[in-house]
């Protein structure tokens, strides 16, 4: 089993490994923190953009760092920020990514590791900009001796937080006007799927993250996506308090969610096929309309700008459903 940013090592190694993204999605417009201050003078030209400081961490409780010059060798060690990169348009500029990105196609992929960095191995690539989730051992401080500069993008709690992510990375990449623009266009089309969804209040869903039933509960960023549409998660009914639970195939079956969403089709090949042979499932209303849906596994789990297509298919899935049982009705 594998998913790629909080990635593939946590859905192998679950529930240890995973992320906890509390819920916490906005859609409002704007606001929260700066997370970015221009250190020059706001009329200067494109040319002269820095020094610039960019908020480095969580939105609530992050530092400010100070980038002086354009990197021209940026090191991704999160898959999540190498999407992004490539998304505002800097991915000319990055010199290596970890073992996990695997998107855009093509990406500089190499042994680096994101979740156990070694900055010896950071430091042979002669970054001036490195990019990472996490702290982890003490990553930050260990580059900083070298006198390159980290900017922490950790797991968002919510898509407000995706947003900043986006201009942070822009201000901190000299790329602040394509993720300006990049972060309206997202903004407009989570708007526009979630308007072309139907009405999906009190309907139950099951994310299945692996075939034994490890699952994301609605506190989850994936949970979050979910509760936009109104789409109630059956983790949270659960005895089993965790944000990744791992649930029966009984307590399932008492459930009875109207969806079924497959986060391990690729991983493990799991299929409608597959759910409607286990014991007890033919009763299960999602196996029973037919409403047992595969969802690509790094779309459904990254934070980045491809959250977008996510909610489109969930909006499409959805909008299908009531084609369906409407049909059905008549």
């Amino acid at each position: 089993m594998h998913t790629k940013d909080f990635a593939r090592p946590e859905r192998r190694l679950l529930p240890t490994l995973l992320v906890s993204l509390a819920l916490s999605l906005v859609l409002a417009a704007c606001g929260g923190v700066d997370t970015v201050d221009r250190a020059t003078d706001p009329t200067t030209s494109p040319d002269e953009q820095f020094p610039v400081e960019v908020l480095s961490g969580p939105m609530d409780k992050g530092t400010h760092l100070t980038i002086r010059h354009e990197p021209a060798k940026i090191v991704s060690l999160s898959p999540t920020a190498t999407e992004m990169l490539w998304e505002i348009g800097a991915g000319d500029q990055v010199v290596a990514v970890d073992d996990q990105s695997d998107y855009p196609k093509d990406v500089p992929k190499t042994k680096l590791s994101g979740y156990e960095p070694n900055v010896e191995a950071v430091l042979e690539y002669e970054p001036d900009l490195v990019v990472a989730a996490d702290d982890t051992g003490d990553l930050v401080a260990n580059l900083e001796k070298a006198r390159v500069p980290t900017l922490l993008l950790p797991a968002a709690e919510g898509l407000e937080e995706t947003y900043s992510q986006m201009k942070r990375l822009g201000a901190a990449t000299g790329h602040e006007d394509e993720a300006t623009q990049d972060v309206a266009a997202m903004r407009k089309a989570v708007d526009q799927a979630l308007a072309d969804a139907p009405d999906a209040d009190g309907l139950t869903y099951l994310h299945e993250l692996t075939p034994d039933l490890y699952t994301a509960s609605g506190s989850t960023f994936i949970g979050g996506v979910y509760r936009l549409f109104g789409l109630e998660n059956i983790a949270d009914r659960s005895k089993v308090k965790d944000d990744y639970p791992k649930l029966s195939r009984e307590y399932v079956v008492d459930a009875d969610p109207d969806l079924v969403f497959l986060a391990d089709g690729q991983c493990c090949g799991v299929s409608l096929a597959d759910v409607e042979k286990r014991a007890g499932w033919e009763q299960v209303a999602a196996v029973r309309d037919e409403q047992v849906h595969v969802v690509d596994e790094d779309v459904a789990s990254r934070w980045g700008p491809r959250v977008v297509d996510f909610i489109e298919q969930v909006s499409k899935i959805l909008a299908e459903r009531e084609s369906a049982l409407s049909a059905s009705d008549g």
